[in-house]
């Protein structure tokens, strides 16, 4: 029998940062909730973008694209964690153990229902599409499996050089688009990937050491860059991807979206008075603690239960309304009501699996196998959220990193990850760990 959120909420410390704990729900409520409102779905069942459809809507990614923030928020916590549990192996285990699980049980659930699917020929129209897209949002896994593995040595850059760690890593992320955009040097952009998510990430470090003082300074200096760099430079408006755009802030990320990212992360440290008193508030907190619980479970399956209702409706013989139509506008509380109701049933099956196990004591020893399985991890979780589960039985495959990679391919390199880091985060009782 597990603890109670209440039991939980009851039992936390008075030292605990609450807000940081509201703005990991938060930002993932708000994720959730812009994917479901963006999905654009036609009556022959193809999924379209709300923001390609009304693109005046574009501006309102510059407050609802809130990815900056969930990473931002990651950092802050793995600082205190790595100092709490500096062993790398037993560092990796403990992060990714609440990660990883419910990921690789997603996985296995879709990819049975998928082989299925298509030995039964039933893959076609809006299942079809489901099968291409339901891996998408994996790729947040996959970048955050990155920053745990790079988490000890930024952590270390961090504490001698402050924000100069911070400015470094900004420097490449502006030196890469200096070379995509003025060179034209090829694929120097996907470096980017890491150099802007990094730098979000290492200002959770600062957070976590007192050192962002001036949150008005950071959101002005970063909402007038991001401004300025849409206005005069190749960057688009949208701060997501779009279909058959030329240029993605998001994928790979741009200087803007790290601009982006810095007016976000002042953003809420202006707020971070009102809501620390929000969240103290017990029923607040217990509410934060019940979501922080399932938050992971909920992410992964959100976009299943979207499809579900959307499927359900043509199944069943509902006319689906012109995308931004005012009777699609109207359609929009319930098919969101009908999403959470969804959602919310998958959680309370899949729920078990993000439980938090019991720790295992610290190990100094197995760093080279944990750094092995967390690569083999990032880029197995990358490639599938690239192939998605169609074409199984035709070997479809994607480009990883200039290599074509397929999604059972993709699933064993995430599998045999996970379970590295497992055993290398494990003590070794009677070997001198």
């Amino acid at each position: 029998m597990g603890i109670s959120a209440r039991e939980l909420a009851a039992a936390t410390p008075a030292t605990r940062d609450r807000y940081v704990d509201l703005l990991r729900v938060a930002s993932l409520a708000v994720v959730v909730l812009g994917h479901w409102l963006m999905a654009a779905v036609t009556a022959d069942g193809q999924i379209g973008n709300l923001l390609a459809v009304v693109p005046e809507l574009q501006l309102v990614t510059w407050v609802f694209q809130v990815m900056p923030v969930f990473f931002f928020v990651g950092g802050f916590s793995h600082a205190l964690a790595h100092r709490s549990r500096p062993g790398y192996a037993s560092f990796l285990r403990a992060r990714l153990q609440r990660l990883l699980r419910p990921t690789m049980v997603f996985v296995a659930v879709w990819g049975a229902a998928a082989l299925v699917l298509q030995l039964a020929g039933a893959d076609g129209g809006l299942t079809g599409v489901a099968l291409r897209l339901v891996t998408q949002p994996l790729w947040f896994i996959g970048i955050y499996l990155a920053m745990v593995a790079f988490t000890p040595p930024l952590l270390r850059l961090h504490e001698r050089w402050g924000w100069g760690a911070f400015a470094a890593l900004a420097g490449g992320a502006v030196a890469v688009d200096v070379l995509r955009f003025a060179a034209h040097v090829p694929f120097v952009e996907f470096l980017n990937f890491a150099f802007v998510w990094l730098a979000v990430h290492q200002l959770g470090f600062l957070r976590a050491d007192g050192m962002i003082r001036r949150p008005a300074l950071l959101a002005g200096a970063g909402l007038v860059g991001a401004a300025a760099l849409v206005a005069l430079g190749p960057y688009p408006l949208s701060m997501v991807g779009m279909p058959g755009e030329k240029v993605s802030n998001m994928a790979p990320p741009t200087l803007a979206l790290l601009c982006h990212g810095l007016w976000l992360v002042g953003a809420v440290e202006l707020l971070r008075g009102p809501g620390a008193r929000l969240v103290a508030r017990a029923g607040v907190w217990r509410a934060v603690v019940a979501a922080n619980g399932i938050a992971m479970t909920a992410f992964l399956w959100h976009l299943t239960a979207m499809l579900g209702v959307y499927g359900a409706m043509l199944g069943f013989g509902v006319t689906l309304p012109e995308p931004a139509s005012g009777a699609w506008w109207a359609q929009v509380p319930l098919r969101i009501a009908a999403a959470a109701v969804l959602t919310a049933g998958l959680v309370a099956v899949f729920r078990r699996f993000e439980a938090p196990p019991r720790p295992a004591p610290p190990t100094a020893s197995g760093g080279p196998a944990a750094a092995l399985g967390i690569t083999l991890a990032l880029l197995g979780v990358l490639g599938l959220s690239m192939t998605g589960f169609a074409g199984l039985l035709t070997g479809h495959s994607a480009t990883l990193i200039a290599v074509p990679v397929t999604a059972p391919a993709a699933v064993g390199l995430a599998l045999a990850g996970w379970l590295l880091v497992e055993r290398a985060g494990r003590s070794r009782a009677g070997h001198g760990s």
